[in-house]
């Protein structure tokens, strides 16, 4: 399963947020740095309102949401790259995630201590950066030796993969992720072996106070990071509170939703940072409904139709016949299967059908 792994300086929420990802107490959130040593892995659910849409017209009597796997690894400080605060223990443990979800402080709170005694999120950005850059130009240097000596004996992929090397070292030197380098389908499968931690796909996360969640445009720490992420790793930031979202764990369903609306919010940040990370990791969904249940099925985005079906059950994909689909939204216009049938809306795709997020799929196999 794809993993996301949570990263930051210490004491900046990731373990308060990584509890209330996963609806658990497994991370140790407290205000001294190193809190957390051994990384934590949770599961989430990925928030899906078209699950409950489908539920009401076809009768189901469950629903079962997609989900996957966080992380919630200790922070890094200056200098981790050459070990410090043992660095090279948790550069390894997100050398093993998929995705990164860095999360950065962009609130004031004299009560909870600051690795660098002021709040200045992008400075902190910059530190856990290159470290992550410094990491891997010397993995990069070490792996060229290597590489060097399968060139000498005629091997074409070494030779390919020193190329993109040369491409890569300057990239990295100019403090630029080496996922955001323009590169071919063929380089980007030679640039997965070398394991780079920067060529992993990242989103921020800004932890804001309680106050700023309903306007977290008036806090001049995340526009400072939504700039800076967008121009130097092409990415984006998205808002949470982990001290609300920790609030929330604890109540019931009514009284968070009144506890939000209260705070001027129809959704905590927590819910749109799981989609984000979702799609970060190249998932995508569709789903099946009937009166049974209706359920969503996590696929890796461009997989085609038989793949889908092999998620349910792998004899499915060996088996694999057609798949009568039809889009979320326009089931939900025509207001059931039965009428979507009878107007010739329901299509039957299919081995070579890539599978759009969102489609109502039923599969017909030989099984």
């Amino acid at each position: 399963m794809l993993q996301a792994g949570i990263v930051g300086l210490p004491n900046v929420g990731k373990s308060t947020l990584f509890n209330a990802l996963t609806k658990s107490r497994k991370a140790m959130a407290a205000n001294y740095r190193f809190c957390t040593i051994e990384p934590n892995e949770g599961m989430v659910t990925v928030p899906d309102e078209r699950l409950a849409v489908l539920s009401k017209i076809s009768g189901s009597e469950k629903l079962i949401p997609a989900v996957f796997q966080f992380v919630d690894i200790a922070g890094l400080v200056a200098g981790a790259s050459k070990g410090e605060g043992l660095g090279n223990q948790f550069l390894a443990h997100i050398r093993e995630v998929d995705a990164i979800v860095q999360v950065v402080r962009c609130f004031e709170n004299s009560n909870i201590e600051h690795v660098m005694d002021t709040v200045d999120p992008v400075r902190d950005i910059e530190i856990i950066n290159t470290e992550l850059l410094l990491a891997d130009m010397d993995s990069i240097e070490k792996q060229k030796g290597k590489l060097q000596k399968l060139v000498r004996s005629g091997d074409k992929k070494a030779t390919a993969t020193l190329e993109l090397i040369a491409r890569l070292e300057p990239h990295l030197s100019d403090g630029k992720y080496a996922v955001t380098l323009d590169m071919s389908p063929e380089e980007k499968a030679l640039a997965k072996p070398l394991f780079l931690l920067t060529n992993k796909p990242t989103i921020y996360a800004c932890n804001v106070a309680e106050g700023d969640l309903a306007n977290p445009e008036a806090n001049p720490f995340v526009g400072k990071v939504r700039d800076y992420v967008s121009k130097h790793h092409e990415t984006s930031a998205v808002v949470v509170s982990a001290e609300i979202e920790a609030e929330l764990v604890m109540l019931a369903a009514e009284e968070a939703a009144e506890y939000l609306e209260g705070l001027g919010v129809t959704e905590s940040g927590v819910g749109n940072l799981i989609r984000e990370a979702y799609h970060l990791l190249g998932l995508r969904t569709y789903l099946t409904t009937g009166v049974k249940e209706t359920r969503a099925w996590t696929i890796q985005a461009g997989w085609k139709a038989p793949q889908a079906a092999g998620v349910i059950h792998s004899d499915f994909e060996k088996s694999f016949i057609s798949a009568e689909t039809i889009g979320f939204e326009e089931l939900v216009a025509l207001g059931s299967k039965e009428k979507a049938r009878e107007l010739g809306k329901l299509r039957t795709e299919g081995k070579e059908y890539v599978v759009q997020d969102g489609d109502v799929m039923e599969f017909k196999t030989f099984v």
